[in-house]
């Protein structure tokens, strides 16, 4: 494992509290119903986006699924234009039009989360393509979860960035359960990775709770992306802590199960990891902990202060009718 600094591991802690306090935020406001739609939870799957996004830059591309916010929050999104989307506020990432499942900024490289399982693919692998023909050594990272693995999205991609060489990085992050089927019923193998053997392509189980090891197999694949060898395929073993969307009646993971995983908690690994250091202490920890209260309460508050889009503005940034 690489030995990393003291305010690096600090900064993993923040993004990952911050996506936390984010998401139990718009848990209970979702449950106030404060925020209208559906919203999909990144609660439990922090070390992920974290350990990814932290080797990227804002050239490099990422493209997300319907469980975004913490993709878009580790990349660098701004969380008041978040908050404000999921709001519905003409302040949000899309004007207020588009949702929790469509909060996109280019300019930092997000090319968007959606809502179809499995299209984040095609759209890293083209963002690849675009990265390949403009020689800046930018990457692209594609997220998407175990069940997109069982998609004809997920073979056409790997295999068509495999053939070219495309600088892409696939991340599978597999929380076991695609909405309530569980992965051994649907798919006939138990180790995803094994996949990247028939695409001639370096593919790689890790324990995706722990930030650490995420960090370790990104960089390497990040690396090899823009050194021009071509596409990787990370499987990031992990759990979501609440329902495939808030609301779901979770009837079909039973208490052995959650509390298991409950103990597996990515920041509660850090948090232990951070404290063994000895240049570290609880103080410090809660210290950000209560800056990031403050940054998700400044959020809700510029959202629901924000106006809500103009009925005169239906048809606007719409390019088709």
């Amino acid at each position: 494992m690489v030995e990393l600094d003291r305010e690096v591991l600090l900064g993993f802690y923040r993004t990952m509290v911050t996506i936390r306090e984010f998401e139990t935020e718009v848990a209970a406001l979702f449950a106030a119903g404060r925020i209208p739609g559906f919203v999909h939870l990144y609660v439990g799957e922090e070390a992920v986006a974290t350990g990814v996004c932290a080797h990227l830059t804002p050239q490099d591309k990422i493209a997300s699924t319907h469980r975004g916010h913490g993709h878009l929050i580790a990349k660098g999104g701004n969380l008041k234009r978040m908050m404000a989307e999921l709001f519905g506020r003409k302040t949000g990432y899309c004007k207020g039009k588009g949702g929790s499942m469509h909060v996109i900024d280019l300019s930092i490289g997000i090319l968007g989360a959606n809502g179809i399982v499995g299209a984040s693919l095609p759209i890293a692998t083209g963002a690849g393509i675009a990265c390949a023909a403009q020689e800046h050594g930018a990457v692209s990272v594609c997220f998407f979860g175990d069940g997109a693995a069982a998609r004809g999205t997920f073979h056409e991609s790997v295999n068509l960035a495999a053939i070219w060489k495309l600088p892409v990085v696939y991340v599978c992050e597999n929380n076991l359960y695609a909405v309530s089927c569980y992965l051994r019923n649907a798919l006939p193998i138990a180790n995803i990775a094994e996949r990247a053997a028939g695409y001639g392509i370096p593919g790689v189980s890790i324990d995706g709770n722990d930030v650490l090891a995420v960090y370790q197999a990104s960089g390497e694949a990040i690396n090899r992306a823009r050194k021009g060898d071509g596409p990787s395929l990370i499987v990031a073993n992990t759990w979501r802590q609440r329902g495939h969307f808030e609301g779901e009646p979770e009837i079909y993971r039973d208490q052995q199960e959650i509390q298991e995983w409950l103990q597996r908690d990515p920041i509660k690994k850090l948090t232990e990891q951070l404290l063994k250091r000895g240049d570290v202490d609880a103080a410090t920890l809660h210290s950000i902990d209560t800056e990031v209260k403050i940054q998700i309460q400044q959020a809700v508050e510029f959202a629901e202060t924000s106006p809500e889009p103009s009925p005169d503005e239906l048809f606007e940034d719409v390019y088709t009718q």
